[in-house]
């Protein structure tokens, strides 16, 4: 496989690794509803920080990852924050921000991605799939980098979004109307990829001409273009009902049905002939009741699908009237509910580390209002305006919030082609029928034809609250590293569940379950056939004393709540050998604190 070269990259290749954990800091008065670290989140802090701090919750559960980084276009002042000990990076440090004369902005974008790359694969569940928009200035090697990162066998798709309705006069040579959305997934074949529902132009080539009692149907090839040396079993003439006529393929195509399927369609009434019944050609009849609910997503995108970005900045405006310059460049709710429909389940866990004004947590409570899901969020923004924009949109958005405006719904959206116009009547009436329905919820129903389209808006008048999703979440921010080095000196004593979350994870490369941990016990847990103990108190006095040593005795106990077995005890210090567990068939083994967490990495 090709790989991506770019400056810096033997610099950053394991950075991921040497990357401190940080536990996450959980302040009650930004949240909304109790603290829980395994709910809806907020992080405040460096991503990649903070994606190392998750991994000893996370690793391997996410089932979605959406996020929108720097596009690097040059004219969004990012900077290049990532602390590795290399002398040109260290100079790169001093050369923020990045600017459209970096000569090396390329490359510092790849440097400050692969990293995070790497840890959001590790998060990533084996059915899960990463989503990341971008524009061309770094799509081609955003996907250089994925593939290394997941494979070749990990990509999806590119799917094609178009973020503006019109064309910009202000481009210099030709206006760029769409972005890109690259799709990888961690192991494609067994990906829970989501079907999404029909549009009404998929559902209009269902009608029911013949009043057939099984409803409503659209009509298919009856024709394979297969030749008869190819098929000679398919190539067979077929009886017309109307007149008795004798109807062949043609020389160069088959029927897609051999003889006996054909006698079959024919009697449970599937072949038609046209409304005359004098075809010269039947097509098949496909009932709309026996397809399945919804059809395989496309790579093309269109703004009346899934929103576009002027839409997602005016409804950051209503949201913050206070506020004279909001988030530049917000992506479409709609476009994110896409994006649910097809990579989430209705419990799925859903993870944004670019969250900027938190569009993703917004659609994560609004595609469970719609379908009565239990999603959860995780957001990552490492901005001043985490608290104050990000966080406070899903304040609002949870509570409701306060409007003066006007709410409008899109009631209908209809494709003018030839066939709704020639059908104007039954257009009209399927519109005076949304006005009989829903006219009472609101004030006016506005019509209106944009883009060959009508577009059936209901618009209602509020003066006083937009109506909340519900919900909760709890804001964190990132604490100090935790350094087992100044374990024992007392410098730094974190909490048996911080200390053992990251030593489960390191030994294990498994999420930690903090229901399974018992401390009282010194359990912290098991994973495939494998018991994980920690002999620890965040007690410096304690840790001197003989109790926190691993002993033959102790060593005896821990093996016996399952003999069949492996135990893995992190202990400061132990008073039995490897050799005598080994003699007297203990199945335990001794990692010694404070080094246990880099003999676990290097191995």
């Amino acid at each position: 496989m090709t790989e991506l070269n770019f400056k810096g990259k033997e610099f950053v290749y394991n950075h991921h690794l040497a990357v401190p954990f940080r536990p996450l800091m959980p302040d009650e008065s930004k949240g909304i509803g109790p603290v829980a670290l395994d709910g809806n989140l907020i992080i405040q802090g460096d991503n990649l920080h903070a994606l190392k701090a998750l991994l000893p919750l996370y690793a391997g559960k996410v089932d979605c990852i959406f996020i929108d980084p720097p596009y690097n276009t040059g004219n969004e002042g990012w900077a290049y924050n990532d602390n590795v000990n290399a002398p040109m990076i260290k100079e790169w440090l001093e050369s923020n921000p990045i600017g459209i004369e970096d000569g090396l902005r390329h490359d510092k974008w790849c440097a400050m991605m692969w990293p995070r790359l790497r840890l959001l694969h590790e998060l990533l569940s084996d059915t899960g799939s990463l989503w990341i928009t971008l524009d061309d200035n770094e799509m081609h090697r955003a996907k250089q980098l994925l593939d290394e990162v997941f494979g070749l066998d990990g990509f999806v798709a590119t799917c094609i979004w178009q973020k503006r309705f019109s064309p910009s006069n202000d481009e210099k040579f030709i206006s760029t109307t769409h972005d890109y959305l690259l799709v990888y997934a961690k192991e494609k074949e067994v990906w829970a990829r989501g079907l999404i529902p029909r549009t009404r132009e998929q559902l209009e080539l269902y009608s029911n001409p013949d009043g057939d009692a099984r409803g409503d149907w659209a009509s298919d090839n009856y024709v394979s273009n297969k030749s008869k040396n190819e098929r000679p079993n398919s190539w067979f003439p077929i009886t017309r009902p109307y007149d008795g006529k004798e109807i062949w393929p043609s020389p160069t195509a088959v029927w897609r049905y051999s003889r006996t399927q054909h006698k079959k369609n024919v009697a449970e009434g599937r072949v038609w002939w046209g409304e005359a019944g004098l075809n010269d050609v039947p097509r098949f009849k496909r009932f709309l009741s026996e397809v399945q609910d919804g059809v395989v997503p496309q790579t093309l995108w269109r703004h009346h699908e899934v929103g576009h970005n002027q839409g997602a900045k005016q409804f950051l405006k209503k949201l913050f009237p206070e506020l004279d310059d909001v988030f530049q460049t917000p992506k479409p709710l709609e476009l994110l509910l896409r994006v649910l429909q097809i990579a989430s389940s209705k419990d799925a866990l859903i993870l944004d580390s670019f969250a900027g004004s938190g569009t993703t947590a917004h659609a994560v409570l609004e595609a469970n209002r719609r379908d009565g899901g239990n999603r959860r969020f995780i957001l990552v923004e490492m901005e001043d305006y985490a608290d104050r924009l990000t966080a406070e949109r899903m304040r609002r958005v949870i509570n409701g919030y306060d409007f003066k405006g006007t709410l409008r719904t899109e009631l209908l959206r209809e494709r003018l082609i030839w066939r709704t116009i020639s059908n104007a009547g039954e257009l009209a009436h399927k519109v005076e029928a949304i006005e009989n329905l829903h006219g009472h919820e609101y004030d006016r129903i506005k019509k209106e034809v944009k883009d060959s389209e009508l577009i059936v808006t209901g618009e209602k008048t509020v003066a006083e609250r937009a109506e909340g999703l519900g919900g909760t979440f709890t804001y964190c921010t990132l604490g100090e590293p935790v350094e087992l080095d100044r374990i024992l000196s007392g410098e730094t004593l974190p909490s048996f569940d911080g200390i053992g979350s990251i030593l489960f994870h390191m030994a294990t490369a498994r999420a930690f379950d903090p229901s399974a941990m018992r401390p009282d016990d010194f359990y912290l847990g098991n994973t495939e056939g494998q018991h994980v103990w920690l002999i620890y108190k965040p007690d410096i006095d304690w840790l001197k004393t003989p109790e926190s040593a691993l002993t033959l005795s102790r060593a005896k106990a821990f093996a016996a709540t399952d003999p069949d077995s492996r135990h893995l005890v992190f202990a400061p210090a132990r008073y039995v050998s490897q050799k005598m567990l080994a003699e007297q068939n203990v199945p335990v083994e001794f990692v010694p604190l404070p080094f246990a967490l880099y003999r676990i990495d290097r191995s």
